[in-house]
């Protein structure tokens, strides 16, 4: 009994030193308050740069963002409406207010330059196309290089600043959007069943989709199924429109900084291709229509491939419900190292030079932006809606990761419908090279000498 009284008075004192010294360690000392601070700094690092904590007060100033489409924020996922909760805070610390302004594309340009030669800007940010910003507005000194603002990889695309709108070194554009543009072949699963043809998926699986393999199932689907003498199945629904497809897809372009490019090996090889498709009437002959003709033979159900672009998804889908559409990159090109995408046409938002504090607005888009995602990556929520397919989901990332732009826009003079035509109708590479290289490299120096 003695024993078990001195145990239980042992076992009583440890206890009250034991809540002694918690009562202790909770006590709201100064170090205490240093230590969970410390803690709840801990807890806001994150592995990318941002820019430190700006204080400036903008005086009620509305910034205004002009463009063609719709950019306001809208609270239709979680992201979204974190970034929209980051700019009301911001507008509360820095005292301003946000207008966007629409123009319609028909006269966009042409506003929007005027209003910049005039150092008039319709906006503090304005949306602008690459094929007359880079070189042209750069080089008559309307914009402001901001690559020096988007470090912060969360907020800003790098390959946008960083790569596509650049000039000199410098990066005149950008874009929140992490998701890359993507293009390639879209193709009617349902006819390739039908056919017996071999899976296309299997090409990109053994990585051997390219212009040979994709040549052979063109042909293989290129069909006779009445025996009438005439193709009433054909394997692609176009063939002139596919120098752009031809180029970024071996890695080259017409134009390369202010020189033409036509003899460059890789451009040589893209033309080759395009001579090939036109003298061996590979693609579904056109019956004359505008240039909407190739998506209107893949909506009938009779043609296997379509090159073209993501968003052209949405309505294969609404006017095909009965066949399954699938999607690859466009075959590689013989010197090409991986699958790509690319555009002409590619736009991002700018400041005009005539601006005040560009690093304030660049603070602003960067601190809106700069959310914790609730998707895995940046194209996730658009794919998972628009295939059920995980191979081409896979694949439109592949197309994506290798997107670029292309110039061939960007010179006013070049002839470029008419090249392209020439080689359709199986003009000789060299007869076209020779014809078209000086005055491709007058219409560049038009441009860069201006």
């Amino acid at each position: 009994m003695r024993k078990k009284k001195v145990l239980l008075m042992m076992f009583s004192l440890l206890m009250v030193l034991i809540l002694a010294a918690c009562k202790d360690n909770a006590k709201p000392t100064e170090s205490n308050n240093q230590g969970d601070s410390n803690d709840d700094d801990k807890k806001a690092e994150v592995d990318y740069y941002q820019t430190p904590e700006m204080d400036f007060d903008l005086g009620g100033k509305t910034i205004k963002i002009v463009s063609w489409f719709d950019m306001e924020i809208k609270d239709d996922n979680p992201d979204s409406i974190k970034k929209l909760e980051n700019l009301e805070a911001l507008k509360k610390k820095h005292n301003f207010d946000i207008e966007y302004v629409l123009l319609d594309y028909g006269e966009y340009q042409d506003k929007v330059v005027a209003s910049l030669l005039a150092g008039e800007p319709l906006g503090d940010i304005v949306r602008l196309e690459k094929f007359y910003t880079i070189p042209s507005l750069v080089k008559q000194d309307l914009l402001w290089p901001i690559d020096e603002y988007t470090k912060n990889t969360n907020a800003f695309n790098q390959k946008v600043t960083n790569e596509i709108m650049t000039f000199e070194g410098r990066g005149y554009g950008f874009t929140d959007d992490q998701a890359n543009f993507y293009s390639g072949i879209f193709y009617n699963r349902t006819l390739m069943n039908e056919l017996g043809i071999t899976p296309l998926q299997e090409y990109v699986d053994a990585d051997n989709w390219n212009w040979d393999t994709f040549i052979d199932v063109v042909r293989d689907a290129n069909r006779d199924t009445n025996n009438d003498g005439k193709l009433d199945v054909w394997g692609l629904a176009q063939g002139e429109g596919l120098l752009d497809s031809a180029l970024y897809s071996n890695e080259t372009d017409l134009t390369k900084g202010d020189q033409q490019n036509l003899e460059d090996p890789k451009t040589i090889e893209a033309f080759e291709f395009m001579v090939r498709i036109g003298t061996e009437e590979l693609a579904r002959p056109t019956e004359g229509g505008d240039w909407t003709e190739p998506s209107m033979f893949f909506r009938q159900g009779n043609t296997l491939m379509y090159a073209g672009a993501f968003w052209e998804l949405d309505g294969f889908k609404e006017d095909m419900p009965d066949y399954d559409i699938g999607f690859l990159p466009f075959p590689k090109g013989p010197s090409a190292t991986a699958y790509h995408s690319g555009e002409t046409r590619f736009n991002s938002s700018a400041i005009p030079k005539a601006v005040d504090n560009p690093e304030q607005l660049m603070y602003i888009m960067e601190k809106i932006h700069d959310i914790e995602s609730m998707y895995d990556y940046p194209l996730q929520n658009r794919l998972e809606t628009q295939y059920v397919n995980e191979d081409d989901i896979n694949n439109a990332l592949l197309a994506a990761d290798g997107f670029v732009v292309l110039d061939n826009q960007t010179f006013p003079s070049m002839d470029y419908y008419g090249l392209r035509y020439e080689l359709a109708q199986g003009t000789s590479v060299s007869t076209v090279i020779e014809k078209y290289k000086d005055q491709y490299q007058a219409a560049v120096d038009e441009v860069y000498n201006q």
